[in-house]
C-alpha cells in the first residue's frame, strides 16, 4: 500500500463543461400536473431556473479558483482514492480538526466555514469515499467504519497524534466511528443534527425509539415524523438501498436529473436560505466526478450493513438547529455532554449558519485542546 500524499488541484477539462452546457441545453423537460408545485417533488419552475442559471450564470471557474485557494491531496488507503483538503493554522499549536460531510453533500459545504476556523484549527476536510474527487470508488463495502478507519489513517499519515472529529448526516455517523475506532487519539467528537433527521435516523438505527410513548405529546410528534419519513420522505433512499446501480444510469447521464436528486433534498431539509451558487458548486462537484454513482453505491453498502460504529469514550458534542423538545429524546447524551440549540436552521448548518457552527465548535473544543 502507498501511503503518499500527493498535492492535488482542480482542473476540469473546458470540453467537460462544454458538455454540461450542451446537456443542459437540450434537456427534455416533464410536464407538471397543474397546482401540483412541489408536492410530488422539486417543482418544474424551480428546476428550470436553476437549470437556466446553472448554463447561462454560474461560474464553475470561479468555484474552482475558490476550491483551489486551499491546499489539497489525494492519497490511496485500501485503494480508495480519497481526497482532502488540508488548510493549516497560522498557529502551530492549533487543535486538528476533521469535518466530514454528508448526503448529498461534499466539502464545498464547508467553504464558508472554513474562513471562521483556521484561526483556532488546522483542517483537514475530506471527501466521503465515492463523492467528488474521492472517485472512482474502488468497490463495494465502503460503509461509515470502513471510511473511518481511512480517516484515522489519514490523520496519522499527516502526523495528527491528536485530533477532534465533526460531521452531520453521513459524517456524524463516521466521526463516531473514527471516535469508536481511533479513541486514543480522538480528543472529542462534535456532531450537528436537527429534529427531522433525528426522527428518521431512528427509522434505521436499532434502538433509538424503543422507549417512545405514544401518549407522550413529545414523543407521539417524533413517530408521527417517523412515519412521514418512512412513507412520503425516504424515496430518494430506499431507491438508493436497493438499486443503486439502475439509479446511476440517470444520475451520470443527465446533469438535470442530478440537478433535481440534489436540489430536492436542499428544498425538503433547508430552514435558512442556501446561496444558490453554493448549492450548484455542491451539484457539479457531483457531476464532474461522477458521484451521483458513487454516492448511491455506498448508500447501499451501508444499509445492508450491520456495523454502525461502537461505544465512545471520547467527550461528546452536539449542536441542534432547528432545535425542538423531540431531539433530546432521541440522542442519548451522557451527563455532562456538550449541548447546544439554536432555533434556526437545518440539515446544513455549515452553509445555513455557519457563524454559529463555528462558534460552537471552538466552545466544544476549546476546553478539550
Amino acid at each position: 500500500m502507498s501511503e503518499a500524499v500527493r498535492p492535488f488541484r482542480i482542473a476540469v477539462p473546458q470540453s467537460d463543461l462544454d458538455d454540461l452546457h450542451a446537456r443542459l441545453a437540450g434537456a427534455r423537460w416533464p410536464a407538471e400536473s397543474p397546482g401540483e408545485g412541489s408536492t410530488r417533488g422539486v417543482s418544474l419552475a424551480h428546476l428550470r431556473e436553476l437549470a437556466d442559471h446553472w448554463r447561462t450564470t454560474y461560474d464553475w471557474r470561479a468555484a474552482e479558483a475558490e476550491l483551489n485557494r486551499y491546499p489539497q491531496f489525494v492519497t490511496e488507503v485500501e485503494g480508495q482514492r480519497i481526497h482532502f483538503l488540508h488548510v493549516r493554522s497560522a498557529r502551530p499549536d492549533a487543535t486538528a480538526l476533521m469535518l466530514t460531510h454528508g448526503y448529498p453533500s461534499s466539502p464545498a459545504e464547508f467553504l464558508d466555514l472554513i474562513e471562521l476556523l483556521t484561526a483556532d484549527f488546522h483542517l483537514v476536510v475530506p471527501s466521503l469515499p465515492g463523492y467528488g474527487f474521492s472517485t472512482p470508488l474502488s468497490g463495494a463495502g465502503w460503509t461509515l467504519s470502513r471510511t473511518a478507519r481511512a480517516w484515522a489513517e489519514i490523520m496519522r499519515r499527516l502526523g495528527y497524534p491528536r485530533y477532534g472529529v465533526h460531521g452531520g448526516d453521513i459524517g456524524a455517523g463516521v466521526s463516531g466511528a473514527v471516535a469508536a475506532i481511533d479513541g486514543d487519539h480522538v480528543l472529542g467528537i462534535h456532531v450537528v443534527t436537527e429534529p427531522l433527521t433525528a426522527a428518521a435516523t431512528a427509522t434505521f438505527i436499532p434502538g433509538m425509539a424503543d422507549n417512545l410513548d405514544e401518549s407522550d405529546p413529545v414523543d407521539k410528534l417524533i413517530l408521527d415524523r417517523m412515519a412521514a419519513f418512512r412513507d412520503e420522505g425516504s424515496g430518494y433512499l430506499a431507491i438508493q438501498n436497493s438499486r443503486p446501480q439502475t439509479i446511476a444510469y440517470g444520475l451520470s447521464d443527465s446533469p438535470v436529473f442530478q440537478l433535481a436528486w440534489i436540489a430536492d433534498s436542499f428544498e425538503a431539509w433547508t430552514q435558512l436560505p442556501v446561496d444558490r451558487d453554493r448549492l450548484l458548486t455542491n451539484v457539479s462537484l457531483y457531476w464532474f466526478t461522477g458521484a451521483g454513482s458513487g454516492a448511491a453505491h455506498t448508500l447501499y453498502d451501508q444499509a445492508h450493513s450491520s456495523d454502525w460504529g461502537g461505544p465512545v469514550s471520547a467527550p461528546q458534542g452536539f449542536a441542534v438547529f432547528g432545535a425542538d423538545e423531540t431531539v433530546r429524546r432521541l440522542v442519548p447524551a451522557p451527563e455532562g455532554t456538550h449541548w447546544t440549540e439554536f432555533a434556526h436552521g437545518g440539515h446544513f448548518p455549515a452553509l445555513e449558519a455557519p457563524a454559529d457552527l463555528a462558534a460552537d465548535l471552538r466552545a466544544f473544543f476549546g476546553p478539550l485542546s
